[in-house]
């Protein structure tokens, strides 16, 4: 797979041969005006996306945090209040009990932490804060969809983004989802660069992006082996040895960029904790009876949770090796029933299985605006079927599309290995933007094309007398 042009992602907004159906060898050189008024484009589309954020949050001021987004704000407050990390649960007790946690990873508790240490310590702040933050993902989008096929491809993926509910939601709910659209169209931005330009610079780039997404979303770290990997060995423009050289540097780039928090973690729990500590758990909320047939098939079960024996005197990396093992167990003495749970878990994650029951579960659960939450299935739909469409177009193009396609396969690992959600299929919405993006700028310029090359009208003849 030979590189493109770099001068594929500066192509002129308005220059009629840009975009997805131009000829790749032509080479544009834009000047500073075209640049930056695309920038004038993204910073207004980015503006829009705030302010739908913005009404979202306020619409509803008095939301109190509950389930996994009290985690993150109340992790994030004690955090400034120099204890450190620890299970604000426990701690939240009579007691006050300062139990080690690793529960999730730590980047978003991070993020959360942000307005806390500035001094504003309420749930709004921290979800006005978390609007402000969220609108990186527009630009991130724009930036990622400009490298993989010009500059309008760029914008119309910004826009979708900052009207897309099942985006923007997340930020409304205070969830940790509000950063995988940052990192994954970050990642992709990298991907696409490394494939136009593959050097140590690009590389070290796309290391890093992947790095740090790893402390956010310890289930993209997938990506590392998915993505990065192949990628970099169908780089042929560069010889074998240097393709080994590069993936050898980039996997050292990763391992830095999580050693502090590996490192960290190692010192504090009796049993080895790299990332988190919280798959043992999910692995047992969701594998019980209850989840493999019924109401609750393919989703997780609290009640399965609370019953998962554990050592209460253990710390969390114990008590998570034990629920792993019992949740072991019951996978496999249930082995026959697993491929309709699992393909019950991935239904519910795309949209397939009982779509409606999920947005009800998630609006009562995860507490996600209900009627948001349809609009955001419905468009989740649209979408879909145009990747498909933008999936021949940059294929057409030659350009690749397994890097995009590839967060997918991400998301199905990941499910198929604990539940179906909703909010799980995050990673994957930003690649169907970018793709359904592709399509909607080839038939802006198919239909550009036309009207420009459309024979002007006829004069009227005039007919003297005789």
């Amino acid at each position: 797979m030979e590189p493109a042009p770099s001068d594929a992602s500066v192509l002129d907004v308005d220059a009629p041969d840009e975009g997805l159906d131009r000829d790749p060898e032509v080479v544009d050189h834009p000047t500073p005006m075209t640049s930056r008024r695309w920038w004038w484009w993204v910073g207004g589309i980015t503006a829009v996306g705030f302010v739908i954020r913005l009404v979202s949050v306020l619409g509803d001021q008095h939301r109190i945090p509950g389930g996994d987004s009290a985690y993150y704000f109340h992790a994030a407050r004690l955090l400034v209040e120099g204890k450190g990390f620890i299970n604000p649960s426990l701690y939240a007790l009579p007691a006050h009990h300062a139990v080690q946690t690793s529960s999730w990873p730590p980047l978003f508790v991070f993020i959360s932490a942000v307005p806390q240490a500035l001094g504003f310590h309420s749930y709004l702040a921290d979800r006005l804060w978390l609007c402000v933050f969220g609108s990186l993902a527009m630009v991130l989008v724009a930036c990622a969809g400009k490298e993989i096929g010009g500059r309008r491809l760029g914008l119309i993926a910004a826009a979708l983004v900052a009207i897309y509910p099942n985006i923007w939601m997340s930020i409304d709910v205070g969830l940790s989802e509000t950063m995988t659209p940052i990192v994954v169209a970050w990642v992709l931005w990298m991907a696409y660069r490394f494939w136009r330009r593959p050097s140590l610079r690009t590389t070290i780039w796309f290391a890093i992006s992947i790095g740090i997404t790893m402390l956010g979303r310890d289930e993209l770290s997938l990506l590392a082996v998915l993505l990065f990997v192949p990628l970099v060995l169908l780089a042929r423009s560069l010889p074998w040895r240097r393709r080994f050289e590069l993936i050898g540097i980039g996997a050292l780039i990763m391992v830095l960029c999580v050693a502090p928090w590996v490192g960290f973690n190692l010192s504090r729990f009796d049993k080895p904790v790299f990332i988190s500590t919280g798959f043992g758990i999910t692995l047992a909320s969701a594998n019980c009876p209850a989840t493999y047939t019924g109401f609750s098939a393919g989703y997780w079960s609290f009640a399965c949770a609370v019953a998962t024996p554990l050592n209460h005197h253990a710390d969390e990396s114990v008590q998570s090796s034990e629920a792993q093992a019992y949740a072991t167990k019951i996978i496999r003495a249930h082995l026959g029933e697993m491929p309709q749970v699992e393909a019950d878990r991935l239904g519910r994650a795309f949209g397939l299985f009982r779509p409606l029951q999920q947005i009800s579960l998630d609006s009562t659960v995860e507490t996600r605006p209900y009627h948001w939450a349809l609009a955001g299935l419905g468009m989740y739909y649209v979408l879909v079927v145009s990747a498909l469409g933008g999936t021949w177009v940059l294929m057409r193009r030659k350009i690749p599309v397994f890097p995009l396609w590839v967060v997918g396969l991400n998301v199905v690992v990941s499910v198929l290995i604990t539940f179906g959600n909703t909010r799980y299929r995050t990673p994957i919405e930003v690649p169907l933007v970018l793709l359904s993006s592709a399509l909607y700028a080839f038939g802006f310029e198919k239909l550009k094309t036309r009207r420009t090359a459309s024979p002007p009208l006829a004069e009227p003849v005039s007919v003297a007398a005789s």
